[in-house]
């Protein structure tokens, strides 16, 4: 069992060798949605795991001119036309979507290879890359489209458990755990995978196995264990693969609001950074999932369209938590000058709208800008800060429990604040409460560290981060958020007029560190 040839590859040939998924039990429909059977030219099987909304990843192997031989792949096009069938445990119905297989990245220590697809699957969850490596005696499910026990080509897929042997640097060894579990011909590339309360992560994909039990193999053959891939240690490479052409595509000039914020899971401190939730020009939005790595070229991983519309009406957007607990909300205010407020937020939806403030004249004429970040001793980001046409500065205090009730102007009427062009909440200097960070008209940029509901000390020691006629003159918005990294919100997304989009890591009182172009 120490060479590639030791154990046979389970690429289901079809051709020659009948085709054939692990054998156990057989899935129910919509189990294991991100599950996908590869059909290669005709010719052979294999599996697949969806992990990102137009990426799989499975064995490189499935795609070599002798899988036997070894897994070295040459990356772009496959040669042989190749087919992914997505969210569809019964391969007789017509559900989940079939689309061609574009792109082969590979992985060059390991029987792995990413497959960019030819469009985006809508409606499947792709598994999450699982970044803690497996444990010796831990348990595992495993799910493909290989042989079972007695069918050449089932049209069910089919999963069973299994316990994980020797961890080594790029493999894991399996035994089959429930009965007759075995990886057989077809299933090479599946995945295997932690169930966590419904929530799957993907540990590595299969490669070679003995095939004891499957349909088709030597009679004398009862070993059942299998060598699959490791992904965990590879996460932020799958990750940074899978989602380098996430922004592109898109016309960000109409994106009318970007608001950052903890939407799909993530939460300060935590491996997920922040997403951002985008209002585009034609009502619709979007959040775009943060990342779980730390490479700035690529802060997000896939684009959830959020059911909804309306929200070319909304005039200003700001996020925040104001429940404590759950997704980030998002508190709005429309074209009536009516203000309102979603306590949560997430890529399924918005939670009941609740009325800040019914439609009004003085937040029609005279509201300008407004943010929402972590103002006073409730360690909440649940503040919003309102910059008003005349230059003066409120502060309505924890609105999660007091909604626009508690006002306090933190700065009266002044020309000096007319000369406001875009804000954003951040956290750049360590203060114990947040920073107000100001791009002026004439392009230059400020911090207003530690601002707080005290009127004389709110604006005190300003930092300027941008001089006067700088290129920021040319930004649509500037968005602070936990982007890079998710230590605290000091990572600043800009948005430039010419449709581009610039990410500046790790601001603080020192300036702005070199930019990150990424749409480049």
């Amino acid at each position: 069992m120490t060479g590639f040839a030791a154990m046979t590859v389970a690429a289901g040939l079809l051709t020659g060798t009948p085709a054939n998924a692990v054998v156990g039990d057989a899935a129910k429909d919509g189990s294991y949605q991100f599950t996908a059977k590869l059909d290669i030219g005709g010719q052979r099987s294999c599996s697949a795991a969806l992990v990102g909304q137009q990426w799989l990843v499975t064995a490189a192997s499935c795609f070599s001119d002798d899988p036997t031989q070894g897994f070295k792949l040459a990356a772009g096009a496959p040669k042989l036309k190749t087919t992914a069938t997505i969210g569809r445990a019964d391969l007789t119905r017509d559900s989940g979507t079939v689309v061609d297989v574009v792109e082969l990245v590979p992985r060059e220590d390991r029987d792995l290879v990413m497959a960019k697809l030819a469009s985006p699957v809508a409606g499947i969850t792709p598994a999450r890359v699982g970044s803690n490596a497996p444990l010796q005696g831990e348990e595992l499910w495993s799910a493909g489209f290989g042989r079972t026990k007695d069918e050449w080509v089932p049209d069910r897929l089919h999963y069973a458990k299994f316990t994980v042997g020797a961890v080594k640097d790029t493999t894991v060894s399996l035994t089959g755990k429930s009965e007759g579990a075995a990886v057989c011909q077809g299933d090479t590339g599946g995945p295997a995978f932690r169930d966590i309360g419904g929530r799957y992560e993907l540990v590595d994909v299969n490669s070679r196995s003995w095939q004891g039990g499957c349909f088709g193999s030597d009679e004398k053959e009862s070993r059942t264990s299998a060598v699959d891939t490791r992904v965990d240690d590879i996460a932020a490479w799958i990750q940074t693969t899978s989602s380098r052409d996430l922004l592109r595509g898109k016309t960000w000039t109409d994106a009318q609001h970007m608001v950052p914020g903890y939407f799909t899971g993530g939460s300060p401190g935590g491996s997920r950074h922040m997403d951002l939730f985008v209002a585009w020009k034609d009502g619709s939005a979007s959040i775009f999932q943060g990342a779980d790595h730390n490479n700035p070229k690529y802060p997000f991983t896939a684009e959830y369209k959020v059911a909804g519309s309306g929200w070319q009406y909304a005039v200003s957007v700001a996020g925040g938590n104001f429940t404590g607990s759950g997704a980030d909300g998002l508190v709005v205010r429309w074209r009536t000058g009516e203000v309102t407020r979603f306590s949560h937020v997430d890529q399924n939806g918005f939670s009941k709208e609740e009325q800040l403030r019914p439609a009004n004249d003085t937040w029609v004429k005279y509201a300008k800008l407004m943010t929402v970040g972590r103002y006073t001793a409730n360690a909440q980001r649940d503040d919003l800060l309102v910059v008003w046409v005349d230059g003066s500065i409120s502060l309505f205090s924890d609105i999660g429990a007091n909604g626009l009730k508690q006002e306090k102007q933190l700065q009266k009427a002044m020309s000096a604040g007319t000369y406001i062009e875009q804000i954003s909440a951040g956290e750049f200097t360590g203060k114990g409460t947040a920073d107000l960070l100001v791009r002026w008209v004439n392009g230059s940029a400020s911090i207003f560290p530690g601002v707080n509901s005290d009127p004389a000390k709110a604006f005190r020691d300003e930092i300027q981060i941008r001089d006067d006629k700088s290129a920021w003159k040319n930004t649509l918005s500037v968005t602070a958020g936990a982007f890079a990294a998710n230590a605290r919100p000091s990572d600043v997304l800009v948005r430039w007029s010419d449709g581009n989009l610039s990410l500046y890591p790790a601001v603080s009182a020192s300036g702005t560190p070199p930019e990150v172009e990424l749409l480049k």
